[in-house]
């Protein structure tokens, strides 16, 4: 981490909004060179960036991060100074500025169009910035007008000179965080001197940038054509189905007025593959995205979108193959086209792209077993789960097991046949400009010769894990820079096939309940918690619509170390009321109102419909008729609204969870690892306080304590002497 302390820019007049539009230029440019080194032959780090922070008024601070391999901090520092000294020499190109303003310009645009639907929380915000800090408010049709003008005129030279702040010489600091010593503050000094002396002598190169193809498709496909159109009025959704077999639902709203998303899925993934094939084929997407799934580089891609709000992202589960795409009305054509690439695309990984990946995935395995927050959600995992190996985090080991041939081949096969893929589309579409643009984009996806991947979602093989049968608590240790603690206790959860829609809306209100109750009690009534959350968990069961479903509840919260067995405790004694005793008629009133409140919040938003056509599609009572299914779901829920109370919950609380919910439950504990020395002084201090203990007994723990002190203070030089 390199910073370089300043003073904090004013932003009271139109000079000063041009200055920071200039610093924000600058610090978008800088990022993207530092993405580009980063997917190079033999990259210096994984990854860095530039920001800009305020550290206390009249302060801030710009900051540059990057993350690299073991002993690789001193390459990763000489990279970022010697970029940064690159642009004081040479600048930035003018296709460089280009792409940056027509960025600025995009995020802009898009918080024009959707002025009128703007967040109340980003309203008080800016408010609350004026009132705190005197910084104007100008209203974003005045600052989308200052944008617009201001951009065009800001040139390369302005960009260059914000490069003179981030001088080493400017009240700069390097720090270094390392799980052992690999560099020493020597080594920084002389790359500093290094860098500084080939940017004296005007030793370091111009910026050699990539070519950018024009078009995202270079050939336009045939236009495919409409099979089938089925209208659903309740839900003011159309269906069609198309000539390659691919279905598309779009359902058009006007909540935002720059927000077009979809999501296209297919039954079959994962858990169909033997075990021996898992690892390999899981790394797949990893793989495949930085050779470029879309048919480009990403580095590449990230200039060709520039400009545009597109995006599309894929991910391969246990049962499904999904993309999800986010853009603007406008560059709806461009989120198709990377759909159609997704499919067309054939993988080739060569050898150094595979190289940098498995070197990627081997440094966040290090960085995983390192992290304490990881272990913990890791140990969560295998206790609950069974050890099962679609659950067990990846090892080194289970690395070098990864055929990147075939982690590539498979994820093609994944994204090949779009006669197996259901799209939704929600959001402001108006279906005349859309219409053409799936009918060429979605329909003009080739369908293979043979089936690729058709799988029966009453047929899919089922994820191999099992919830204990007893009590489980544990402990995982890990070392922390400052003491925490974090708590899990989840219960099993199981829910019959024939009462499955109304059951699944009681879990909601039965997991918002707990979640209420809990944090009553632990936080108001005993005040040793901030916050708590409560999630279900039902991923693990195969997409079947028979059989019964399986999953868990869990209560989540940090807490002091020293009582955070007491407070599993309290938990466990409040659920137990509750199936005990049952929640108060206050208690239901508060649920059946959140939950409303949150239902009408989401009936204005586009994630929601997608999310809730989505599930329709994909719930067992689905028969070809997405508006049926969609009906028979809201219908559960009005159900289960009417009928809960303080009975109902009851009764629920004991069919879903275990009852009494104290004989079946697992608890994992986070807590800080102690010191050797801590240890010993815990032991020393406890032997104190029992006054009867024998002189005996103090002379031999004194012994232990010195002892320890004296091995303690050898281990340190050594550590030190290294």
């Amino acid at each position: 981490m390199i910073s370089y302390k300043m003073p904090a820019d004013e932003l009271k007049t139109v000079k000063d909004y041009r200055n920071l539009l200039a610093e924000s230029m600058f610090l978008y440019a800088l990022n993207q060179r530092f993405f580009k080194i980063s997917r190079r032959k033999d990259p210096p780090y994984f990854s860095c960036s530039a920001a800009a922070d305020v550290l206390t008024r009249p302060l801030k601070a710009n900051i540059m991060t990057a993350s690299c391999k073991g002993k690789g901090t001193v390459d990763a520092l000489e990279s970022m100074l010697m970029e940064v000294a690159r642009v004081r020499l040479h600048g930035f190109s003018d296709r460089e500025i280009a792409i940056v303003r027509a960025l600025l310009m995009s995020e802009i645009e898009s918080a024009y169009l959707e002025r009128d639907q703007i967040q109340s929380t980003s309203l008080r915000d800016e408010y609350l910035q004026h009132f705190l800090h005197n910084e104007p408010v100008v209203g974003i049709e005045y600052e989308a007008q200052l944008q617009k003008t201001l951009l065009p005129h800001i040139t390369a030279a302005e960009l260059s000179k914000c490069s003179e702040k981030l001088r080493t010489s400017c009240s700069c600091v390097i720090k270094t965080i390392e799980p052992q010593t690999f560099s020493v503050v020597d080594d920084l000094k002389n790359i500093v001197k290094k860098v500084n002396l080939l940017e004296e002598e005007g030793r370091i190169s111009p910026w050699d940038d990539e070519h950018v193809p024009e078009e995202i498709v270079s050939t336009k496909p045939n236009m495919g054509h409409v099979v089938a159109n089925l209208e659903y009025p309740n839900i003011e959704a159309t269906e069609l189905v198309l000539s390659n077999g691919m279905r598309i639902c779009y359902k058009c709203t006007d909540f935002l007025d720059d927000q077009v998303i979809f999501t296209g899925y297919s039954y079959g993934g994962l858990s169909e593959l033997p075990e021996s094939e898992y690892f390999s084929c899981s790394m797949g997407a990893t793989i495949a995205g930085e050779i470029g799934v879309f048919g480009y580089r990403p580095s590449v891609l990230m200039d060709m979108l520039a400009g545009k709000r597109a995006e599309v992202g894929t991910k391969i589960g246990a049962y499904m193959r999904t993309f999800s795409g986010d853009c603007s009305p406008t560059d709806l054509e461009t989120a198709l086209q990377l759909v159609y690439q997704l499919f067309t695309t054939n993988l080739t990984p060569g050898e150094e792209d595979v190289k940098i990946v498995m070197q990627m995935a081997e440094e966040a395995v290090y960085a995983q077993d390192r992290d304490p927050y990881t272990a913990f959600a890791n140990r969560v995992k295998e206790l609950n789960y069974g050890n099962s190996y679609f659950f067990r985090p990846i090892r080194k080991s289970d690395l070098q097991k990864v055929d990147p041939l075939k982690a590539c081949e498979y994820f093609s096969k994944c994204f090949r046949d779009p006669s197996t893929f259901t799209v939704v589309i929600v959001g402001n579409i108006e279906p005349t400009i859309a219409m053409p643009l799936i009918l060429q984009y979605l329909g003009g996806i080739p369908r293979p010769d043979e089936p690729i991947m058709h799988f029966n979602r009453d047929e899919l093989k089922g994820l191999p894990f099992t919830f204990p049968t007893t009590i489980s608590r544990e402990v995982v240790r890990s070392p922390m820079v400052e003491a925490q603690c974090l708590v899990q206790l989840c219960f099993p959860v199981q829910m019959k096939n024939g009462t499955l829609v109304e059951e699944i809306h009681f879990v909601g209100f039965l997991s918002k309940l707990i979640e209420t109750k809990i944090m009553q009690v632990l936080r108001f009534k005993h005040g040793q918690i901030y916050s708590v959350g409560v999630s279900v968990f039902l991923g693990g069961n195969k997409p079947s619509r028979i059989g019964d479903v399986r999953g868990d509840i869990s209560i989540n919260f940090s807490c002091d170390p020293e009582i955070s067995s007491k407070l599993v405790d309290l938990a466990l004694d409040e659920v137990l009321h509750l199936q005990e005793e049952g929640p108060s008629d206050q208690d239901v009133a508060t649920i059946l109102e959140i939950e409303q409140r949150a239902h009408e919040n989401g009936l204005q938003e586009n994630y929601f419909w997608l999310d809730r056509i989505l599930r329709s599609y994909q719930s067992r009572v689905y028969t070809n008729d997405v508006g049926a299914a969609f009906e028979i779901q809201d219908e559960g829920r009005t159900k289960v609204r009417s009928s809960l109370t303080p009975s109902t919950a009851q009764l629920a609380l004991q069919r879903v969870l275990p009852y009494p919910c104290k004989k079946q439950y697992t608890v994992v504990i986070l807590m800080p690892k102690s010191s050797r020395f801590q240890l010993l002084k815990s032991a020393f201090q406890s032997t104190l306080v029992g006054h009867a203990r024998e002189a005996k007994i103090l002379v031999g723990v004194a012994a232990v304590v010195a002892l320890g002190l004296s091995l303690w203070r050898h281990s340190r030089s050594a550590q030190s002497s290294k």
